[in-house]
């Protein structure tokens, strides 16, 4: 008999949605016996949105529009507003999650959202006790306090050493704290397919042997990106570039328009971000945790900005960077000139390639490891029989799993 899953998630930044619906598509390739459902929690509380009762517009949209004009300068000032509403709406909240796992009990609660979890934990504990709660956290690290780790969270998977530290400094221990080799991306950026890179540039109106970098901000484009391109073409670099320019219409257009001394092939929104990555040296865009890691799953050396803008859990990411050599950190893409002179250095370049190269991310096909774990975890515990869960990921079983589905084929050079 098959066991039900139930994913939370909400659709503030994109990356919640594409951790769900990810994970729920490996879950079911493999045949699992888990019923996967996803639940997306800004519709299950959009009566309690006194935002939306103000305005019309969701909270989740309101943050999405400001990543989109790019106000998150502010966002510092703005989070603890936000967590005071969550925790004026707790009780409201709880009940509304009871009523909810009540008409729709589940056997694993799944939680890839930040603010939220202690409400979801104690819905849960006080409708279905058997049912083990996992938080898994999709920032490098978590951004303290009351943002992805509480002191009431049952299990954590963690991406980081840094978050995985976290975790333990609140309170929770080995047994309940489960390490992951990186952030969840979706399973495509695993289906590397062979493509000959030189004929595919050419396609694009692309040199086949010139130094190409990606730049990259989301779903909605940013206007940053036309002032990179900008300062680069004013500077002596030796390369072209590859504009993404997401939903953001009038962003493509202007995009097109550009004059430069290099090639520029610009495109509008698109599912395969991953063929345009393989087909470049070098990425440029925000510190975001799925950005940062598609691109080093392409070997892609990075350059990032991090200043008063950054939203506040997007900053450890810039210092990971540097920590990990992955690639060059800018307090401001003006300085974009410098930063792509200093990645592109021969002996650094090859230094940052051999580390983004190093770096292996498999979690996507670790995460049903542990939750197969957690379930045996919480069995086990229920019976009187303790038995340990892994802190390390399952690295092996993960690779077989990745292999079985057959999404582990190598891109062509």
């Amino acid at each position: 008999m098959d066991r039900r899953i139930t994913i939370v998630f909400f659709e503030a930044g994109g990356g919640h949605r594409s951790a769900a619906e990810a994970l729920k598509a490996v879950l079911e390739s493999q045949q699992r016996p888990w019923q996967v459902e996803l639940l997306n929690l800004q519709e299950l509380l959009d009566r309690l949105d006194v935002l939306k009762k103000l305005t019309g517009l969701r909270i989740q949209d309101g943050y999405n529009l400001i990543l989109r004009k790019g106000w998150t300068r502010l966002t510092p000032q703005l989070l603890p507003v936000l967590q005071s509403v969550v925790r004026v709406y707790h009780r409201p909240t709880v009940k509304v999650l009871i009523e909810h796992w009540r008409a729709h009990p589940t056997n694993l609660v799944l939680s890839v959202i930040p603010h939220f979890n202690r409400a979801m934990v104690e819905s849960v504990r006080k409708t279905m006790p058997a049912t083990p709660f996992v938080t898994l956290i999709t920032d490098l690290a978590d951004y303290p306090p009351h943002f992805w780790i509480e002191k009431e969270s049952e299990y954590l998977i963690c991406g980081s050493e840094k978050a995985e530290q976290q975790a333990f400094s609140c309170g929770h221990d080995r047994d309940h704290v489960l390490l992951a080799s990186g952030m969840i991306m979706r399973p495509k950026f695993y289906a590397k397919k062979t493509i000959n890179r030189a004929e595919e540039r050419k396609k694009l109106g692309l040199d086949p042997t010139k130094t190409t970098g990606i730049v990259l901000f989301g779903g909605h484009g940013s206007s940053a990106i036309l002032n990179i391109a900008k300062c680069l073409n004013a500077g002596k670099a030796n390369l072209q570039l590859i504009l993404m320019c997401g939903k953001n219409q009038k962003l493509l257009a202007a995009a097109q328009k550009l004059k430069t001394r290099f090639a520029i092939h610009a495109v509008g929104f698109t599912q395969d971000v991953d063929y345009y990555m393989a087909l470049s040296d070098f990425f440029i865009g925000k510190p975001g945790p799925g950005s940062i890691s598609e691109a080093l799953q392409f070997n892609l050396p990075v350059i990032v900005e991090c200043n008063g803008r950054t939203l506040p859990q997007e900053r450890y990411n810039a210092q990971w960077i540097t920590e990990k050599k992955l690639g060059v950190v800018l307090t401001s893409f003006n300085k974009i000139d410098d930063g792509v002179e200093k990645l592109l250095l021969p002996t650094a370049f090859a230094e940052y390639r051999a580390n983004a190269s190093a770096y292996k991310n498999n979690a996507l096909y670790e995460i049903p490891e542990f939750l197969e774990q957690v379930a045996a975890h919480r069995s086990a515990n229920a019976s009187g029989s303790p038995l340990p869960v892994e802190g390390k990921p399952a690295l092996q079983r993960a690779a077989r799993a990745s292999l079985t589905s057959g999404l582990q084929l190598d891109w062509g050079t």
